[in-house]
């Protein structure tokens, strides 16, 4: 019987270690679309996991790729399929519908890849975590402000984003619940329009309630970025911005704190973008690694005024938020540059299969 060699027997642990910290994890990070600066803040979230995992040993490499539009709920799917076959390591997703994303989400995981959902809902136990803001205590507090804002009366119009969007209805159902039952005095004089996928499609949602209910008016809440600043637009070109009509809106962004500042907007109720970007892939590479994650973590939410956007809290939020998407257009501007085409891939390399 040989007697083993003595250096290799040693070496053994050395290059278990090393294979581990070679071992690359593929993580595909899946947004509802790749224009707004929402998504370009997730995205900078994601990346900055990315960096963190390198420093430490751990090869970790994001995949960005999602819809152009945040209405194409064809695509999003052909995109799961796509990493599913591909066999990612990881996905991080933010669905479009809470029930059409479904079907290719359970199909990832029974094929052993661990799906963390971020942001929107979906109506799935598959899934290794929930990450995203307490969407309904948002819509709650966007009507607490809006209503104390009004002095508890006059007409109030609600501009939703689209069906089947988990987070942005349940933000409607929070505002709808609120000013029902808290504020007599406030009439709802319009809860059932869409701003749609973009912000042209938003301005002219709200232009058309403008024409309807203009001379009516006194309070809207916006349920996302592309419908506040549609609105905030169609405000200004009706001559009822400054505070003439009362803005709240979900988000933040260049445009909307902006709007903010001047006095166009008189609320914005702030997510976390890229902390949920950030704690997704960090979540999701944590599954991977055999470790407990939590099933629901959430990224909180702030009321954000003109008179409280200085305090120090406010404005590191925003300062961060802008300071992360200047980098991530950086990045972007550098990778289209370099590919000489448009792309929504990440300004990481896509992994070889």
């Amino acid at each position: 019987m040989k007697t083993p060699n003595l250096r290799l027997v040693l070496l053994l642990p050395f290059l278990a270690a090393l294979a581990g910290a070679a071992e690359a994890y593929r993580i595909a990070v899946i947004p509802k679309g790749t224009t707004h600066e929402f998504w370009k803040a997730v995205h900078a979230g994601a990346m900055k996991a990315q960096q963190e995992f390198k420093a430490e040993g751990v090869n970790v490499q994001v995949i960005w790729k999602g819809p152009l539009r945040e209405d194409d709920r064809e695509q999003q799917v052909q995109v799961v399929e796509n990493f599913t076959a591909q066999r990612v390591s990881g996905i991080v997703i933010a669905p479009l519908d809470r029930r059409a994303l479904v079907a290719p989400i359970e199909s990832a995981v029974r094929g052993k890849i661990p799906v963390v959902v971020i942001d929107s809902g979906v109506e799935s136990k598959a899934t290794a975590s929930f990450i995203a803001t307490d969407n309904l205590q948002g819509g709650r507090i966007a009507a607490r402000e809006l209503g104390r804002m009004l002095g508890g009366k006059g007409n109030v119009i609600l501009l939703r984003y689209a069906v089947g969007s988990a987070s942005t209805e349940e933000r409607e159902e929070g505002f709808l619940e609120v000013m029902r039952r808290d504020f007599s005095g406030i009439k709802l004089i319009s809860t059932d329009q869409h701003a749609g996928a973009t912000r042209d499609t938003a301005k002219r949602a709200s232009e058309n309630l403008l024409n309807r209910f203009g001379r009516q008016v006194n309070g809207i809440f916006c349920c996302n970025e592309t419908a506040g600043v549609g609105m905030m637009q169609a405000l200004r070109d009706a001559g009822l911005a400054g505070g003439r009509v009362k803005l709240v809106a979900f988000d933040s962004g260049e445009t909307l704190n902006a709007g903010l500042k001047a006095g166009d907007v008189q609320g914005l109720v702030v997510q976390n973008p890229m902390k949920m970007g950030y704690l997704g892939v960090l979540t999701v590479v944590q599954k991977l690694q055999g470790k407990a994650v939590e099933k629901r973590i959430d990224t909180g939410v702030t009321l954000v005024t003109k008179e409280n956007m200085d305090q120090p809290a406010n404005a590191a939020l925003l300062e961060e938020t802008r300071r992360q998407l200047e980098a991530a257009n950086a990045a972007a501007s550098a990778n289209r540059r370099g590919q000489g085409v448009g792309t929504t891939r990440s300004a990481a390399p896509t992994p070889t299969p």
